[in-house]
């Protein structure tokens, strides 16, 4: 059976993984190897300027990694998904991504603790990229922020650790109409409370040591 067709319930146990053709073992190994073998010269040459799909340094990813981000994308219906180190890189990589420096970001100011010192403190000093602290209960001054420098939205799908909710059809609504992307970090929401990519969301943060992971 495709992972298209499985419930949530069967992806959260079952999507990405792969069994082992040679153990046939069920449960994904924690892959510690470093490095990995190429077919031929062809094939390592193909890897490394990204023409087929596998790995070539553990950094990069691995099997394990791997299972976890299809795993990811599946919950949350995205088309792909990246592990990084922490939900801080997360999100500082999204917005990376986004903006470079002499670009802005809007932010909600219901934040958790280390994201509002990032905004807050960090990405215009260190990277040049302003962010705008909002009202999430004045939509209103949030479109007026906007300007053409504006690359991303930014909000938290349940605030940590006030529990407020915005609205995000709203707040989705409102950025695309100005063709700006949102980012959300879902952290406290989880792909089982909430879709965001049925309510417009593009990008999708989590601390996985939170709800995914079971504890923290």
């Amino acid at each position: 059976m495709s992972e298209s067709n499985y419930r949530f319930d069967t992806l959260q146990v079952h999507a990405g993984q792969v069994v082992d053709p040679t153990t046939k073992a069920r449960a994904i190994p924690i892959y510690q190897s470093t490095s990995f073998i190429f077919d031929n010269c062809a094939n390592g040459d193909d890897l490394f300027h990204r023409k087929a799909v596998g790995h070539i340094y553990t950094r990069s990813g691995n099997p394990t990694t791997q299972a976890f981000e299809k795993r990811m994308a599946a919950l949350e219906g995205g088309v792909g998904a990246v592990a990084t180190a922490s939900g801080m890189a997360a999100i500082l990589y999204s917005i990376q991504n986004l903006a470079q420096c002499g670009d802005e970001i809007i932010s909600l100011a219901t934040l958790y603790g280390g994201t509002y010192t990032l905004f807050n403190n960090r990405l215009e000093s260190q990277f040049g990229i302003k962010a705008h602290l909002v009202d999430p209960e004045d939509l209103a001054t949030l479109e007026k922020t906007i300007n053409d420098k504006t690359k991303a939205i930014f909000f938290e799908s349940i605030g940590n650790p006030g529990i407020n909710i915005p609205d995000i059809e709203k707040i989705t609504a409102i950025a695309h109409k100005h063709g700006i992307p949102v980012v959300v970090d879902n952290t406290f929401g989880t792909p089982y409370l909430i879709q965001l990519k049925d309510h417009g969301v593009d990008v999708i943060v989590h601390s996985a040591t939170k709800y995914i992971g079971g504890h923290g």
